[in-house]
């Protein structure tokens, strides 16, 4: 019998139960799909993480030939800590049309209903393959391990459906984030001797102002794409750690800082040109005082923009199941910019609004849930 939304709701409780917070394992989660896989005749194979303790799930259903689509998702969600819930996060609550619960918009009704219709893929003629990936709310880390098997181990699929959610609205582009951490080192003295000392607190925040600069100059001349809101790459400094007491010249700041990237302007010289202005200018002067300062900056996270394909079969493809021809772009980041680097065809469509990820009391309606279950459903039949 076809998957109703009574399957995909029982399928969303269970996924909604597991706390995938990203600083947790998913491994529970995971031992679950794959179980309920292994019921329908599935096989399917783990890709783990260096510790072990967190794994991508790769599953294909169907006939292992080329052209099938792949249904990609996120497993980890984001903290609850701090935000005031009026239910328990971990517990999928209805009130008034919608399903409230941590990750039930982002993602895991997406997944709740490509699992809870897998009893309904008997026909298909051409694969559907399930792609669970881990870490993608710290920096799509488990993804490029997850694709590189993918590409290593299954005949070429034609497509990507990366499931974020977009009302069903069909997503061909979004910005790519780089996360970066700078550290500054100075030369500690006494406050009162501040010709003696390097701070690195008035350091770091005089390169704070220069990417506050940087980010300015980019939102005046751009470059610009239409499309994206705003139509700029983006610089934004979000945490700042420095300084041992008041009366002391500090050795050490640290900030954070990420680049938000449209795909025609990457983060590459960004970066270059702020390590360069650092070499060239601020460590100089830096080092007429103190001689071991510096300043070192690392690329903790660098998650590609999808760019906008005019010729994109998964466009095509999700265009014809949402039953629209127009599509839109988002200034999020997500894991179809990864899949298209890896030159496979990528889009974004899911149910849910992205204005409810990662809110206290996240919901999703029952209305999208119906969408996304008949665009899921549309592509079964697509592939029989």
């Amino acid at each position: 019998m076809a998957a109703t939304m009574d399957d995909v709701r029982a399928m969303l409780e269970r996924l909604v139960a597991f706390d995938t917070v990203s600083r947790n394992s998913n491994l529970d989660l995971i031992d679950f799909v794959k179980g309920w896989l292994a019921r329908h005749g599935v096989d399917s194979l783990l890709v783990r993480s260096d510790d072990r303790g967190k794994a991508n799930l790769l599953a294909t259903v169907g006939p292992a030939v080329p052209g099938g689509v792949v249904l990609s998702g996120h497993t980890d969600v984001v903290p609850v800590e701090g935000q005031p819930w009026t239910s328990d996060p971990f517990r999928v609550v209805e009130r008034e049309g919608r399903l409230y619960g941590r990750g039930t918009c982002d993602m895991k009704a997406f997944l709740a209903i490509a699992l809870a219709l897998v009893p309904d893929m008997r026909g298909l003629r051409r694969p559907i393959h399930l792609a669970l990936s881990y870490d993608e709310e710290v920096g799509c880390r488990g993804a490029p391990r997850l694709i590189d098997t993918m590409l290593e181990q299954l005949p070429r699929p034609a497509a990507v459906i990366v499931g974020e959610p977009t009302e069903m609205r069909v997503v061909s582009a979004h910005k790519g984030i780089a996360v970066l951490r700078t550290v500054v080192t100075g030369h500690e003295a006494h406050s009162s001797q501040t010709h003696r000392g390097v701070s690195a607190v008035t350091t770091a925040a005089r390169l704070i102002a220069h990417l506050d600069d940087l980010a300015n100059q980019r939102a005046e001349h751009g470059p610009f794409a239409a499309g994206f809101e705003p139509p700029y790459t983006t610089i934004h400094v979000g945490t700042v750690h420095g300084g041992t007491a008041v009366n002391i010249i500090s050795r050490e700041c640290s900030f954070e800082w990420d680049v938000r990237s449209i795909p025609e302007d990457g983060p590459e010289a960004i970066l270059e040109g702020f390590r360069e202005h650092c070499r060239t200018v601020v460590e100089p002067q830096m080092r007429v005082v103190g001689p071991g300062s510096r300043v070192a900056t690392e690329l903790l996270v660098d998650a590609p923009a999808l760019a906008h394909e005019d010729l994109n079969p998964a466009i095509e493809l999700a265009c014809r199941l949402a039953a629209v021809d127009t599509t839109v772009r988002v200034p999020f980041a997500a894991e179809a910019g990864l899949y298209q680097r890896a030159g496979l065809p990528s889009v974004i469509c899911g149910p849910g609004s992205i204005d409810q990820a990662h809110q206290p009391d996240e919901f999703i309606t029952l209305e999208q849930v119906r969408a996304g279950l008949g665009f899921q459903r549309r592509l079964i039949e697509a592939l029989s």
